[in-house]
């Protein structure tokens, strides 16, 4: 991954998309967040990680100015690295997870969309525990002015606080965290896959 990075940080336009997609794809985490809380049973650290996903977006976003001015305003394809891979990654490991819990533990309406919360973000963060400091490590390389410290920081805690969560949702938290992340890792790799095909044609 570390040839990949190069890459990414050396070529200000591709830079620039590769910051707007991990925002578009952090906004996404905050709107999933979102739409599993429960209407009235909402608890404080459920809605700590939605707004700091929020952020994280918002975060990115003003990044983008460091690397190119008035660069990708938007989330439309042309402002995305693998904007179709980039769209269905999270939404295809939701559904992935929650077909799984459905099939296998017989939940459904509230108690799916809270075990699905739980596992789908446990598997996100492990990525990102992965993914941004790898990021880091390629910024600092370069001395660029871009920096994502404050989203490892964040992240690392929201893997503790997911893990705790799971701890106290089952018994075999362990078995269905391997599970999520299982299905997580294909549909990743399929993704970077991508990503990186579109960096071979620019």
């Amino acid at each position: 991954m570390s040839t990949f990075f190069n890459k990414v940080v050396e070529n200000a336009g591709l830079h620039a998309k590769w910051i707007n997609t991990l925002s578009m794809m952090e906004n996404a985490g905050a709107k999933k967040i979102k739409k599993c809380e429960h209407p009235v049973l909402t608890n404080e650290i459920i809605l700590k990680h939605s707004a700091e996903e929020a952020r994280h977006a918002y975060y990115l976003k003003k990044q983008i100015k460091k690397v190119v001015k008035n660069d990708c305003p938007t989330y439309e394809k042309q402002y995305l690295l693998a904007p179709n891979h980039t769209y269905y990654y999270l939404q295809s490991l939701d559904i992935q997870v929650c077909r799984y819990l459905k099939q296998t533990f017989g939940y459904k309406g509230d108690d799916l969309k809270y075990a699905a919360y739980l596992l789908v973000t446990y598997a996100i963060e492990v990525r990102a525990d992965e993914l941004y400091p790898q990021y880091q490590d390629a910024l600092t390389a370069i001395n660029s002015s871009v920096n994502v410290k404050s989203i490892i920081a964040e992240e690392i805690n929201h893997l503790a606080e997911m893990t705790h969560q799971l701890k106290e949702f089952s018994p075999n938290w362990e078995t269905l965290c391997s599970t999520a992340v299982s299905m997580e890792t294909k549909l990743y790799k399929d993704w970077i896959t991508a990503v990186q095909d579109e960096l071979l044609h620019n």
